[in-house]
């Protein structure tokens, strides 16, 4: 969701530049911010503060820093092609005819997604309820966030969960991953699911030269060995770089509007 719908990874650039600038640190480069993209809170704060090196603790440090998302959160807006495609979606279906299904795997815990969606509930409504997976789902394993598979196996099983009867259990090999970040990319992989890779620009310099490991998911963000999933081959063709959501390529996916 967040850079890869919202723009709301800017807001978070925004509130934690404003920390940074409020105990006199440099704001965070992009080298950092691309190593806490995608990934689950705890995780994400143990790099940023090994970084930062704040006179504070982390806890104080959340404290603060909710403070300000409070204010900017809540602007966020879908980035270029997000609207299109979410509706476009939200009536697709296979080139075989069948009903295409959608959910929602972000990082994001509740209290932060509710403030970065509130106002975008028409945009969300393609995600129902059941097909929502966050990033405080009480289903996913303590340290199991990104680059670990198991957001969007979750999201898998919730489509599978709640289909109607008669329709066909989606297999991983049908599914279509969404991601701007790094660690996401390679949990799609190691799912064993097609990628769509579409980073903010400041990322995508970030991986210059490198971007054939990205889309194999094989940068190492989760180990050198596939001990969940297999890391995909370079090249392999199973995730696509795309600049944007505009004029998504339904076809070569196999999807019809």
């Amino acid at each position: 969701m967040d850079g890869l719908l919202l723009d709301s990874e800017d807001k978070y650039s925004i509130c934690t530049n404003l920390m940074l600038a409020k105990y006199g640190k440099p704001p965070m480069p992009w080298s950092i911010k691309a190593q806490l993209q995608g990934r689950p809170g705890p995780a994400a704060g143990a790099i940023f503060q090994a970084w930062a090196q704040l006179p504070i603790s982390l806890d104080e440090y959340y404290e603060q820093l909710k403070e300000l998302q409070k204010v900017h959160f809540p602007q966020s807006k879908p980035l270029p092609g997000v609207e299109k495609l979410m509706k476009d979606l939200s009536t697709a279906k296979a080139a075989s005819g069948e009903k295409l299904h959608i959910a929602l795997a972000t990082s994001s815990h509740a209290e932060n997604f509710n403030m970065k969606t509130g106002h975008l509930t028409e945009l969300f409504e393609v995600f129902t309820p059941e097909r929502r997976v966050l990033g405080d789902d009480t289903r996913i394993g303590k340290g199991r966030g990104k680059p670990a598979p198991d957001i969007y196996l979750l999201a898998l099983k919730t489509i599978n969960d709640s289909l109607v009867p008669g329709e066909k259990e989606v297999t991983l090999d049908e599914c279509l991953v969404f991601e701007d970040s790094v660690p996401g990319v390679e949990a799609g992989r190691r799912a064993g699911m097609r990628v769509v890779w579409c980073p903010h620009p400041e990322l995508l310099g970030e991986y210059k030269g490198r971007e054939d490991l990205v889309l194999a998911g094989a940068t190492g963000e989760g180990g050198t060995e596939a001990q969940d999933g297999k890391i995909g081959e370079v090249g392999d063709g199973w995730s696509q770089y795309l600049q944007t959501l505009e004029n998504f390529p339904y076809e070569k996916y196999g999807i019809a509007v």
